[in-house]
């Protein structure tokens, strides 16, 4: 499984996971809280909640590959790609928070908030992805599900007229190939997929648990 930079119509946007079992559950209703402090302190300001969730969002794939790098080693076992995946979905959403920056000048209190929710999670995170795997990916399924939402409703407000549809960014651009005069819809549908994949692919991984 590997991360798709392209814009695919293939995927389902509102692809949701059911929760099987007490830990889908937990870690569904997780994700539900964080998306209403989300929703509570970003309202619809999409491009600075973007630049918040996004610095979060990139860390599960380096918690996820590094331990994953860690049990290859330790049980000299093939990694069977979830490495490679992982890391890259990192870096994908690190590419995401470089778009949103030039779009969104986050403020003093947005980069303190930062520093603490990211402080938090990777270390409330890395314990989780310890304990159960299972769990934290299907934690960052759900996760990337409300990502999705989200960005679905930055589209429809700007489809309004309620946001400005500026000119992407270069790196956007050039990052997902978009055409030279590509806006920031564009940037926010190719973003959506990645999330999608995301999405799916975090989702597979935990009920790769369940077949195991």
């Amino acid at each position: 499984m590997t991360i798709n930079h392209k814009i695919s119509s293939d995927l389902n946007i509102s692809n949701h996971q059911k929760p099987n079992g007490f830990q889908d559950h937990c870690a569904f209703r997780f994700v539900k809280m964080l998306r209403f402090f989300a929703d509570t302190f970003f309202a619809k300001r999409y491009g600075h909640r973007a630049v918040v969730l996004e610095t979060v969002a990139a860390v599960p794939g380096m918690v996820g590959g590094l331990l994953q790098h860690l049990k290859s080693l330790r049980r000299m076992t093939d990694d069977k790609g979830w490495i490679k995946t992982l890391l890259d979905e990192a870096e994908n959403e690190r590419m995401h928070l470089m778009a949103f920056i030039e779009i969104a000048k986050p403020s003093k209190l947005e980069r303190l908030l930062i520093l603490i929710v990211q402080g938090i999670f990777f270390n409330l995170f890395f314990l989780l992805y310890l304990i159960s795997p299972k769990t934290a990916h299907r934690v960052v399924g759900y996760f990337e599900e409300e990502a999705v939402i989200s960005y679905t409703s930055y589209l429809a407000e700007i489809d309004a007229g309620n946001h400005a549809n500026v000119s992407a960014p270069e790196m956007a651009i050039k990052y997902w190939n978009l055409p030279k005069d590509a806006t920031l819809r564009e940037m926010i549908i190719a973003i959506r997929s990645d999330e999608m994949n995301h999405r799916d692919v975090n989702h597979g991984f935990a009920n790769e648990f369940l077949r195991s």
